[in-house]
């Protein structure tokens, strides 16, 4: 796993996955985000050494305490700008994809505010 933001996603497609499905195997990881096995393996090991998600025997993902809060402050980031994209007459489609870059990058005082402006 090259970076925070690659971090991110694999957390936030656990948790869509998991709130999708009631479980999330790394294939199922692999299958959502277009990722080799082999990938999705070397960043599950990662995440599971960084404290983020554990893996019982059955090979089921769960987020632990810290990644649950990491994957739903990044998934907060994304609907929250999604919607305003939408709002400010963007695509549902190019809202989406646009607002999963922006929420890597965006500033907390920037997310506030227009979190603030769309009162949620």
């Amino acid at each position: 796993m090259r970076s925070f933001e690659s971090r991110e996603d694999y957390l936030e497609t656990i948790l869509i996955l998991h709130q999708e499905k009631g479980s999330v195997r790394s294939i199922d990881v692999a299958e959502r985000m277009g990722f080799s096995k082999p990938s999705v393996s070397r960043a599950v090991g990662i995440l599971k050494r960084a404290g983020l998600i554990t893996m019982d025997a059955e090979g089921l993902l769960h987020l632990t305490d810290t990644g649950r809060a990491a994957a739903d402050d990044v998934y907060k980031r994304h609907t929250v700008l999604r919607d305003f994209l939408i709002q400010i007459g963007v695509s549902e489609k190019t809202a989406a994809e646009d607002a999963c870059r922006m929420e890597h990058v965006i500033s907390a005082e920037t997310f506030e505010n227009i979190r603030r402006q769309l009162k949620v």
